[in-house]
């Protein structure tokens, strides 16, 4: 019988369950309730974040902090060109040109040479993501945004836990975003987080999500101050998040683990693995591997489903897309990666003998 392995799958218990039939029996399910300034308070405590506030998803945080930093209409964001779509349909959002930037072939991230050739008089922020959970080197990121007085924000959906210099991703930029989805590090179902160090942009955040109410103001009922959204997580998905945020170091520790096993046992020769930088440690949301061949890509993942095994690509470089087509510009390293990267199962639950048993089968197939 063909064990049936998913790419994907979030690690419940008894204590998230816990959790949630608590806002039942409270009567608290929606966005108010004791949970949601807990869960704020435990995200900032773990990772050593001033000011943090919860949204529906990582895509509205993303939303949220462009809002609270004024981009508007004709202003320039430098986005990388290899990513999931949710930062530059953000940027989209605010009427704002995303800028795309290829990314390097190791690292997968927008190296800092082809960031200073794009960034012009129009430039407002770079938005940084931490793709599959690794790092930018942060010091370089630090000097151009002192050379040419631009906001950073960090996109760390897929980075809770990931260090540069043992500071947690979230903790360089002007203002940082989370995802807790389904298939994120910890979930909360749908869910997200912005976090800052600047107590006026969270600020800024809590009123644009609250349909531009001003809460911080007493006795302020419908006195709407800006266009707002109902951008705002429910005490049911806080509750789950507070349970699975006691669990985060072992999600961690064994996605590392899961990592290593996977170089342990794949065949060298054959492929190669996404790199961190130096000083840096991923938190390895997904392992990724690169064919060498990418002509044997979509066997492989043929092959793989066949044994029962799920896999992703790589996100599709943004140029390609006919959204935000560019077939003027060269983007190599992106489509390298796309044409020749897949994603394999990382959720923590896996054990060793699973890991042994798809890289054999990955093995398998390349060695024919």
């Amino acid at each position: 019988m063909i064990q049936k392995i998913p790419l994907y799958q979030p690690s419940i218990s008894n204590a998230e369950k816990k959790n949630v039939l608590d806002c039942i029996n409270e009567k608290w399910i929606s966005s108010k309730g004791k949970y949601l300034n807990k869960f704020e308070n435990l995200f900032k405590k773990k990772f050593s974040f001033k000011h943090a506030t919860v949204t529906t998803n990582g895509t509205t945080a993303l939303h949220l902090s462009l809002l609270s930093l004024g981009i508007k209409k004709d202003d320039e964001i430098i986005v990388p060109n290899l990513t999931y779509i949710a930062p530059v349909n953000a940027i989209t959002y605010v009427g704002a040109k995303p800028v795309l930037v290829d990314v390097n072939k190791d690292t997968f991230l927008m190296d800092t040479e082809n960031i200073k050739k794009k960034i012009s008089k129009k430039t407002k922020a770079i938005l940084l993501v931490h793709l599959y959970g690794f790092m930018y080197d942060m010091n370089e990121i630090n000097k151009i945004k002192k050379n040419f007085k631009i906001k950073i924000i960090e996109d760390c959906a897929e980075a809770i836990g990931s260090k540069f210099e043992n500071k947690y991703a979230g903790g360089f930029g002007d203002i940082s975003t989370f995802s807790f989805y389904g298939n994120k590090t910890i979930s909360t179902g749908e869910g997200g987080m912005v976090v800052s160090n600047n107590k006026y942009l969270i600020d800024r955040v809590v009123m644009f999500k609250s349909q531009g109410l001003n809460i911080k103001k007493n006795n302020n009922y419908y006195n709407h101050e800006v266009i707002g959204y109902n951008y705002r997580m429910t005490n049911i998905c806080a509750s789950i998040g507070c349970a699975q945020l006691k669990r985060v170091d072992f999600f961690i520790k064994k996605k590392k683990l899961i990592h290593n096993w996977y170089k342990k046992y794949l065949n060298p020769n054959c492929i190669s693995f996404q790199k961190e930088i130096n000083f840096s440690e991923s938190s390895f949301w997904l392992v990724n591997i690169i064919l060498n061949n990418k002509n044997l890509k979509n066997k492989l993942v043929f092959f793989l489903k066949k044994k029962g095994i799920e896999t992703r690509p790589i996100f599709k470089p943004m140029n390609i897309l006919k959204i935000y087509k560019d077939s003027n510009k060269l983007f190599k390293n992106s489509h390298d990666i796309f044409l020749k990267g897949i994603s394999l199962p990382s959720y923590p639950d896996l054990n060793e003998s699973k890991i042994k048993y798809i890289s054999n089968q990955v093995n398998l197939f390349l060695n024919k």
